[in-house]
């Protein structure tokens, strides 16, 4: 298997870091956007989109800041990719930046910026910015 790179998105979104917060980091949150179901127990999170299920693990996540996840598949490989959601707020403006750090093979990094890009278009949907 080939190594995975690393690559990072911005976008501006119009919301409160608080309201974003809990649009990233709830099971209830994340249903309304990343995938059609989200459940979790503990650290363990189930991602469910219409026949397909992933399995993710909660690495880290700082209250009203950021929440980072490690697919599960990636982790019986042995591998520490993950992906993060963070929120950023500009000090002089203050407005509102997604962050998003994920991984893909080479060849799939486009198709990964366009999964993210129309995950965020949704979640702008939900929160009534787009």
């Amino acid at each position: 298997m080939s190594e995975k790179i690393k690559y990072e998105l911005e976008f501006v979104v119009q919301s409160s870091p608080q309201l974003l917060y809990q649009y990233i980091s709830t099971p209830s949150g994340l249903s309304e956007w990343f995938a059609d179901n989200v459940n979790s127990r503990g650290e363990a999170f189930t991602f469910i989109w219409d026949d397909s299920e992933e399995e993710a693990k909660l690495l880290s996540k700082k209250s009203g800041e950021r929440i980072k996840f490690r697919w599960l598949a990636d982790e019986e490989e042995g591998d520490d990719y993950f992906f993060e959601i963070r929120i950023q707020v500009d000090e002089i403006t203050k407005d509102v930046s997604l962050m998003i750090t994920d991984f893909s093979e080479e060849d799939e990094i486009e198709e990964g910026k366009m999964l993210w890009d129309n995950m965020i278009s949704n979640l702008k949907q939900v929160l009534g910015s787009a």
